[in-house]
C-alpha cells in the first residue's frame, strides 16, 4: 500500500515550475566503486581539483583540539573566523560572511537576488552551478562564449546591459580553463555594468594566482561597488572535506545573505581549521609556489607528449589531447588515474587534470601519453 502511494503522487505538478527539466549534479561512481570495477587498490583522484598536497600544516591539529566541543552548536556569529579572515585579507570582519562552502554561497546569492524572469549572465564554459541554481530560482541564463579560453568580460557586460541582468557570474581564475582576469579588463567591465547588475566573483582558485597578478576585489567591496566576492577553503588550504567558505560583501548585503542562509551552517571543526590556516600566511604562499611548480612541470610534460595545455593560474591544467576525451578518461581510470573529460564542459578532446606532488605529475603524464598513443592513428603517434 505504501509503495502504491509513492507512485501515485505527481511531484512535478507540485514543485516550482522552474525546477522542471533541470538535472541534479551527478558526481559519478565513487572511488570505492571504481576500484572494485577495475580491480585497483588505489586511484589518483585528479578530477575534482582538491588540493592533492593535503591540508595546510596546523589544520589537522586545530580540528582535533576542537572535537571536545562538538556537542555544542557553533557560535552563530562566527566572530573568531570573521576576525581571523578579515585580519588576513585586510578588511573589517563586518564584510565576511562564512558558509559551508562556495556552493552554499552561490545558492544564497541566487536566492537573495534572483526572481522569476530575471536574467543572469554566465560564461561558457565555466562552473556549472551558477546556471543551475539561478535557473532553479526562475532566471533566464544567458551564456557568453569565452574567447581563446579567456572570459570575454566586455561581451558579458554588454549582455548584462542588453538584458537588464540581475547578476553576472565571474569565475576568476575560470574553471575549467584556468585563465585569470587582468586589472584593465576588470576595471573596464565594472564601468560597463548597468546600475541594476551585481558582479558575483567566484575566487575559489584565487590564492593560486601570483600575488602581483591578483586582483584585490575586497577593495571594490569597500569602495561600495556592486561586487560580491566568494572564496573557499576547499582548494589551496586543503579542506574540501570540511566544507568552509566565505563571502566578502558590503555589511548591508551581508545582513541579507544571513537572512537567507540557514543558522549554524558551519561546523566547529571547519571553523577551527580555517582559523589555523589563515594564522600563517607564509604557509599559504609556500603551498602556492609548490602548486605552481607542479603545474609547470605537468604542462612541460604534456607538451613533450605532443599535447597542448592551456595556460593556467589555478591548481589544474586543461589540455587538448587530440583524441576522444571520454575514451581517454576510461583508459586512464583503468590504470588508476582519474581525470575530468572536457566533454562535460562542452570541450571535446580536452581533459582537465588537477596538479599535485611532482612524482605524481610524472606518473600521470606517462599514463596519459600511453593512453593517448593507443587512441591515435598509427601514423600520428610520437
Amino acid at each position: 500500500m505504501g509503495a502504491d502511494r509513492l507512485t501515485t503522487t505527481d511531484w512535478s505538478a507540485l514543485v516550482r515550475p522552474s525546477l522542471l527539466g533541470l538535472e541534479p549534479y551527478r558526481p559519478g561512481p565513487s572511488l570505492t566503486e571504481l576500484k572494485r570495477l577495475h580491480g585497483l587498490d588505489e586511484i589518483a583522484k585528479l578530477n575534482w581539483n582538491e588540493d592533492l598536497f593535503g591540508p595546510l600544516s596546523g589544520a589537522r591539529e586545530a580540528v582535533e583540539a576542537e572535537l571536545e566541543n562538538v556537542w555544542m552548536y557553533p557560535e552563530q556569529a562566527y566572530s573568531d573566523l570573521r576576525t581571523a579572515v578579515g585580519g588576513w585579507i585586510g578588511v573589517s570582519p563586518e564584510l565576511i560572511v562564512p558558509a559551508h562552502g562556495i556552493q552554499a554561497l552561490i545558492a544564497a546569492v541566487s536566492h537573495t537576488f534572483v526572481r522569476d524572469g530575471d536574467a543572469v549572465v554566465v560564461a561558457a564554459p565555466t562552473y556549472g552551478l551558477y546556471a543551475q541554481v539561478c535557473a532553479a530560482s526562475g532566471a533566464e541564463v544567458l551564456r557568453v562564449p569565452c574567447r581563446e579560453f579567456r572570459l570575454d568580460l566586455q561581451a558579458m557586460a554588454e549582455a548584462a546591459a542588453a538584458s537588464g541582468a540581475r547578476l553576472v557570474w565571474v569565475c576568476d581564475p575560470n574553471n575549467p580553463t584556468g585563465a585569470h582576469v587582468e586589472v584593465e579588463e576588470w576595471e573596464a567591465f565594472l564601468e560597463a555594468l548597468p546600475a541594476e547588475t551585481v558582479a558575483v566573483v567566484d575566487e575559489a582558485y584565487g590564492e593560486y594566482v601570483q600575488p602581483e597578478l591578483r586582483l584585490r576585489r575586497e577593495r571594490d567591496v569597500e569602495d561600495g561597488r556592486r561586487v560580491a566576492v566568494l572564496r573557499t577553503f576547499s582548494k589551496i588550504f586543503g579542506l574540501a572535506g570540511l566544507r568552509l567558505g566565505y563571502a566578502v560583501v558590503a555589511p548591508h548585503l551581508a545582513a541579507f545573505l544571513n537572512v537567507v542562509q540557514e543558522p549554524f551552517n558551519v561546523n566547529r571543526a571547519a571553523l577551527a581549521a580555517g582559523r589555523a590556516c589563515v594564522a600563517h600566511p607564509e604557509r599559504i604562499e609556500a603551498r602556492r609556489q609548490e602548486s605552481a611548480e607542479a603545474r609547470a612541470q605537468l604542462s612541460r610534460l604534456l607538451v613533450e607528449a605532443g599535447m597542448e595545455p592551456v595556460p593556467s593560474h589555478a591548481n589544474f591544467v586543461l589540455v587538448d589531447t587530440g583524441v576522444d576525451d571520454l575514451a581517454l578518461a576510461e583508459r586512464l581510470v583503468a590504470h588508476g588515474v582519474l581525470v575530468r573529460p572536457g566533454s562535460e564542459f562542452g570541450l571535446g578532446g580536452f581533459v582537465r587534470i588537477t596538479v599535485g606532488p611532482l612524482p605524481l605529475m610524472e606518473r600521470v603524464a606517462a599514463e596519459l601519453r600511453m593512453a593517448r598513443d593507443a587512441l591515435l592513428p598509427a601514423n600520428a603517434r610520437r
